[in-house]
């Protein structure tokens, strides 16, 4: 299975903290595979993306204290689902009496998980020839943390379509999710679009 989002990405998608998903890796349900990220040349630990369906069903709070062998039978379900496109997760039988609606549960978290990886994939690049390799929009000088500067500034994905028409939403949305998923070094303000403030003498 491809080891597809990182592990930023998928707490982020899956609602989860990362101590969960650590969690889930220190008992052996699910394997982070370190691997070097395409845009910031780093190695960094990646799931798959059925991490996400999984890591939002035992999220819930009556799952989080299930033994370790009916995580595994959950998480072998939900690995051998085909997630594409608008994909529908099965039900998983625990025992006679417990099914668990995990399309209720993950379903929505799911799609935008594959959204997401489809719309990063496709338009978000780094090249140290543009602005030092910060990762911008495919053809732009975009910044994913410009683009998240604004959203969070109180433009709308709406507004940023506007001002660049030659840009499909999900490239947006897809640059905001990085851009909080992948924070800048150096920076602990968390807000690098924002200019540093002059110093006055």
């Amino acid at each position: 299975m491809p080891a597809e989002l990182t592990i930023n990405e998928a707490a982020h998608l899956a609602g989860v903290s990362t101590k969960l998903i650590e969690k889930s890796v220190e008992s052996g349900i699910l394997h982070a595979e370190k691997v070097t990220d395409v845009l910031t040349r780093r190695l960094t630990r990646r799931l798959p993306l059925a991490a996400v369906p999984y890591l939002s069903a035992i999220n819930d709070e009556w799952l989080r204290d299930l033994p370790i062998s009916r995580k595994r039978r959950i998480w072998t379900i939900v690995s051998r689902s085909r997630l594409v496109g608008e994909a529908r997760l099965a039900e998983v039988r625990l025992n006679e009496t417990i099914i668990l609606n995990l399309e209720g549960m993950a379903g929505t978290r799911t799609r935008n998980a594959l959204a997401y990886h489809a719309a990063r994939d496709a338009h978000l690049v780094a090249d140290a020839d543009i602005l030092g390799g910060t990762p911008v929009i495919r053809g732009t000088r975009l910044t994913v943390y410009s683009v998240l500067g604004r959203l969070e500034g109180g433009d709308t994905v709406a507004d940023l379509v506007e001002d660049y028409p030659d840009i499909p939403e999900a490239a947006f949305l897809a640059a905001s999710t990085y851009a909080k998923t992948h924070p800048l070094r150096g920076r602990p303000s968390g807000r690098p679009w924002v200019p540093d403030a002059p110093v006055r003498h």
